[in-house]
C-alpha cells in the first residue's frame, strides 16, 4: 500500500477579465449587487476561437507536469473533471492523451460539477494507494461563459461564474505520514434538479426537441439554481465533511494548516470559516477575481495558496467541494 502526493500543480485562466462594471452594461445588475450576494468582482471569460475546456486543462497540466518532475511519458492515466467538455462526447480526457503527447494511457472523464475535482482527486489516489499507476494527471477545468443567459433573466446564476482551469500530478509516495490521508465522498440525489442544466439530455429535451420547438423562451438549456436552498445545503454539508476527514485521520480544527473550499460563494466560505474559528491566514479564497469555476476552482486556489507560499511541507491542507448532484466531498493532505 501507498500514499500518493502532489507532485506538481499547475492552473491557467484566460486573459479576458470580465468586471461587474461590464456585466452591467448587458445585465440589469451592478458591482454592489454582485459583491454583496457572492463576493464576486471580476471573474474571466474565454475568447471563442482562443481556449476551449481541453486546451485551457492542458496549459494548466504542462505547468504542473513541469513543476512535478515528472516526465509527461511517466504519466500513467488521466483524470479529467468538468461539466462543460468541448463535445457530448468524447470528454476530454482522451483530447489531453493525444494533446500532451502522452502513452496510450487510460483517460477518465468525472462529472461531479462543483465537487468533481475532489472525486477526480479520490479516484487517483485509489489508483495509486494500490500499486496500480505510479502517475497520475488530474485536470479540473471548465468553460462556463458561451452556455450562460447573458441577460437579465439569467442574472442570478450567470454573474457567478466564470472559465479556468487547475492541474495536479499526483505520484507515489511510500512515507504514509504524508501526501493524501484520505478522501471523502457523498450524494444526495434527491436534490439533483435544484442545481441543473436540464436540457440536452436523453431522459427529457434533446436537440432534437430543442429544435423543433424553437422556443425563444425555453430556459431549459441554461443553468438553473435554487440559490438559497443550495446555500443553506452547503453550509451543513461543508461543515460535515470537513469535520469526517479530520476525524479519520484523529486531528483537530486546530491542525488545519490551510482550507482550500470550492470557491461556490464568498459567503459560504465566510460561514464555514467562522464556524470553524480559522484566521484568514488559513483559509484561501480567489472567488473575488475569479468567480465560480466549478470543477476548477479548487486546483487554481490550491495552486495560488502554493505559489504564494501559504502552503509549506508538513502542513496540513484539508479541500472540501459542494455543488449539483448534490454532490460533496473532502481531502485531507499531509503536505
Amino acid at each position: 500500500m501507498y500514499h500518493s502526493k502532489i507532485a506538481g500543480l499547475g492552473y491557467y485562466v484566460p486573459e479576458n477579465v470580465v468586471t461587474n462594471d461590464d456585466l452591467s452594461k448587458i445585465i440589469e445588475t451592478n458591482d454592489e449587487w454582485i459583491q454583496e450576494r457572492t463576493g464576486i468582482q471580476e471573474r474571466r471569460h474565454i475568447i471563442k476561437g482562443e481556449d476551449t475546456t481541453t486546451s485551457m486543462g492542458v496549459k494548466a497540466a504542462k505547468i504542473a507536469i513541469e513543476r512535478s518532475g515528472v516526465a509527461a511519458a511517466d504519466i500513467d492515466f488521466v483524470v479529467f473533471a468538468t461539466l462543460s467538455p468541448d463535445f457530448y462526447f468524447p470528454g476530454p480526457g482522451v483530447l489531453v492523451q493525444r494533446d500532451l503527447g502522452l502513452r496510450t494511457v487510460g483517460a477518465l472523464d468525472v462529472r461531479n460539477q462543483c465537487s468533481g475535482f475532489i472525486y477526480a482527486l479520490s479516484v487517483a489516489d485509489q489508483y495509486i494507494k494500490t500499486g496500480m499507476y505510479k502517475n497520475i494527471l488530474v485536470i479540473g477545468s471548465e468553460v462556463h461563459s458561451t452556455g450562460l443567459d447573458m441577460t437579465t433573466r439569467g442574472r442570478g446564476v450567470s454573474v457567478i461564474f466564470g472559465d479556468g482551469a487547475g492541474a495536479a500530478v499526483l505520484s507515489r509516495e511510500e512515507d504514509l505520514t504524508k501526501g493524501i490521508l484520505s478522501t471523502h465522498l457523498h450524494s444526495e440525489g434527491q436534490h439533483a434538479e435544484e442545481l441543473i442544466v436540464k436540457a440536452p439530455g436523453m431522459g427529457g429535451r434533446w436537440v432534437t426537441d430543442i429544435l423543433a420547438d424553437n422556443n425563444p423562451d425555453d430556459e431549459s438549456y441554461f443553468p438553473y439554481m435554487n440559490g438559497q436552498f443550495v446555500f443553506k445545503n452547503a453550509v451543513v454539508r461543508f461543515s460535515e465533511v470537513i469535520n469526517e476527514g479530520l476525524q479519520a485521520n484523529n486531528l483537530e480544527v486546530s491542525d488545519i494548516d490551510m482550507l482550500i473550499p470550492h470557491q461556490a460563494n464568498l459567503r459560504i466560505s465566510q460561514f464555514i470559516q467562522k464556524k470553524f474559528d480559522l484566521t484568514d491566514d488559513q483559509v484561501y479564497n480567489n472567488i473575488q477575481k475569479y468567480g465560480n469555476t466549478t470543477a476548477a476552482s479548487i486546483p487554481i486556489a490550491l495552486t495560488e495558496a502554493w505559489e504564494k507560499g501559504k502552503i509549506k511541507s508538513g502542513d496540513t491542507v484539508v479541500l472540501a467541494a459542494f455543488g449539483s448532484g448534490f454532490t460533496w466531498g473532502s481531502a485531507i493532505i499531509k503536505w
